[in-house]
């Protein structure tokens, strides 16, 4: 299974907010910045994860983006889940096949998939910032660039 970028650029963007001292704003500017990533579809994906309940934008002068939930209440299957369109593996419908009708390619697809986000659903945000001390160089790094 491969995410699509949408998925890790949403993942990338609560890895950075969740690296953050507690209180700390940042903005979509400074994490598209950090990932060299559009800011434009950076700030599409924020404003997802705002919408789904992750990330809190406040406005204003001083406004900015933060975790609306703490990391350890942040499940990154559940993540994935609402991020990604299509979990089923494959889009029969929309080909073609001449083995729709009897394929067992689609079962064994969705369940692997189930599997996949079974196994993601054991990991919080927390887990996966608990090398903090790791990240920071690396995040503080790319905005000095």
């Amino acid at each position: 299974m491969r995410l699509t970028t949408y998925t890790d650029s949403g993942l990338r963007a609560l890895i950075y907010l969740a690296s953050l001292p507690k209180e700390q704003l940042s903005s979509v500017a400074e994490v598209a910045a950090v990932y060299q990533l559009s800011y434009n579809n950076l700030a599409k994906i924020v404003g997802h994860l705002k919408k789904i309940g992750y990330v809190r934008a406040l406005q204003g002068k001083n406004g900015g983006i933060q975790l609306a939930l703490t990391a350890d209440k942040i499940n990154i299957g559940e993540v994935i889940s609402h991020l990604e369109n299509h979990l089923d593996g494959v889009d029969c419908a929309s080909t073609a096949c001449k083995l729709q009708s009897v394929c067992r390619l689609q079962q064994a697809l969705i369940l692997a998939m189930h599997a996949f986000i079974g196994v993601m659903n054991e990991y919080t945000l927390a887990d996966l910032i608990s090398n903090k001390e790791q990240l920071m160089p690396l995040l503080i790094a790319s905005t000095e660039v």
